[in-house]
């Protein structure tokens, strides 16, 4: 089974988009695919190529035959990567949580607890609001 690197055509008319697969080289263009190694968007200003250059690689090396347009876009992706330096992840600062609130004293807790159970406070029931629709009006 001889594989190619090449390009699969999935954008719409008069506005191409490509992916760049591995695929039998006997396949349809759009056929069936191994592994879909990245897009290009050629209409596109910015962002036009995001290609996993590692993974060309490894299939190159598997035997894989990049035809002369995917050739120059993993050129193209090399170059592109090397000239973007490698960001540090710098961790953000954690925010200080604040200081737990002391205890009441005892002596003030006491009455909210002998407090019957069916003179709960209006704020802990939840409030039921009746659903309007559309058809009932």
């Amino acid at each position: 089974m001889a594989l190619k690197i090449r390009l699969a055509r999935i954008g719409a008319t008069h506005n191409p988009v490509y992916r760049v697969v591995v695929a039998e080289a006997r396949g349809k263009r759009d056929g069936r695919f191994v592994e879909i190694l990245g897009t290009y968007s050629p209409k596109q200003r910015t962002g036009q190529l995001k290609l996993n250059v590692e993974r060309a690689d490894y299939w190159a090396s598997q035997g894989a035959k990049p035809t002369d347009t995917t050739r120059s876009l993993i050129k193209k992706a090399r170059k592109m990567a090397d000239q973007v330096p490698e960001v540090e992840a710098v961790a953000a600062p954690v925010a200080e949580t604040p200081a737990p609130v002391e205890a009441a004293p005892a002596e003030a807790a006491a009455p909210a607890e002998t407090a019957p159970a069916d003179t709960a406070p209006a704020e802990t029931a939840p409030a039921e609001t009746p659903k309007s629709t559309p058809a009932a009006e």
